[in-house]
């Protein structure tokens, strides 16, 4: 039970590389061919039209063409659906991954199993033009069968910033929405810049980000995540920026390194303690700054933990947090 519920979480946060490339030369890229990369790809936004046939890499680095716009999507990543509607190409999407909890508007499309379950039948019976879908849920495999019928099959693995950008950027080139790709990057980097402005304030001080509670065996978030970008952003020390991802951590490692703030993802599953108030109980845990102040903040929409544009929202829920 705890693998299972350990594999979802994963596979929801997507949180386990650094750089948004080949998966063969994941370990070879540095931060700063990332960063160049996006650049690249933001540069293509001054265009407004995409210009058809269309050539591109998805984040796999595999090569797809589309001879016109895709008029029927398929979407099954949660963080490629909420882009999607964000662009406004909701109305082309034609069902979603089971796990696609986000936006409200766009959940009555008909839903597909994804991961193991994946009906490669069922999809190709919708005929769409193209699938959307993260690299952690599916393997090349299973979508054999769908590329053979002729659809295009696009996969993300954004896990920084930056990826979320080149995520926004292809979905926009191949949806011909440019401008609004543009804008949605632009409205993402401004929020971002002024919640960075508040960086000095926050020296000295220290956030402990909890993704996966004591009940199933504490996780939490270290270099190459999200929250290590915001707790950068903000000026925060992440006590656990000592670790790569995310790792499993002991009570004594959280008790010993007294975060002055505590961030917990953890559902509430709405009958018993709250998430925040289960944290205040824990044995020994009393004498940690952010219990005795009551510093303890609880995102459990993955405002924080999903590569899509409401990371804005969740790292200015967590600065407000922390002034």
């Amino acid at each position: 039970m705890k693998k299972r519920i350990l594999s979802l979480f994963l596979a929801f946060a997507l949180a386990f590389s650094f750089t948004a490339c080949d998966k063969n030369n994941n370990n070879n890229e540095t931060k700063q061919e990332t960063e160049n990369k996006t650049d690249e790809n933001c540069k293509s936004l001054e265009t407004e039209n995409t210009v058809y046939p269309l050539n591109i890499k998805d984040m796999l680095g595999n090569e797809i063409s589309f001879s016109q716009k895709p008029e029927k999507i398929v979407v099954l990543n949660p963080d490629s659906a909420e882009i999607v509607n964000e662009l406004k190409g909701a109305k082309d999407i034609v069902a979603i991954g089971q796990y696609v909890d986000y936006p409200e508007e766009i959940l009555e499309k008909p839903k597909l199993q994804t991961g193991d379950e994946l009906n490669a039948e069922e999809i190709i019976k919708l005929n769409p033009d193209v699938i959307f879908v993260s690299d952690m849920a599916q393997t090349a495999e299973q979508f054999k069968t769908i590329k053979d019928a002729g659809i295009s099959v696009v996969t993300f693995n954004a896990k920084d910033l930056n990826g979320v950008y080149e995520e926004i950027d292809l979905i926009g080139k191949i949806l011909d929405k440019n401008k609004e790709a543009k804008d949605l990057i632009g409205s993402m980097k401004y929020v971002f810049d002024e919640i960075a402005k508040d960086k000095e304030a926050n020296k000295g001080k220290s956030i402990y980000f909890e993704v996966s509670p004591l009940e199933y065996g504490l996780w939490s978030a270290g270099k190459g995540t999200f929250m290590q970008e915001a707790a950068d952003m903000l000026g925060l020390k992440n006590i656990f920026d000592d670790v790569e991802g995310w790792k499993e951590i002991s009570e004594e490692e959280v008790i010993k390194r007294n975060p002055d703030y505590i961030m917990t993802i953890t559902m509430y599953s709405g009958s018993g303690d709250k998430p925040e108030e289960e944290i205040m109980k824990r044995t020994g845990w009393e004498e940690i700054s952010a219990v005795k102040n009551k510093k303890i903040l609880n995102l459990q929409n993955n405002e924080l933990s999903r590569p899509s544009p409401r990371l804005k929202e969740g790292f200015k829920l967590l600065s407000d947090f922390v002034k």
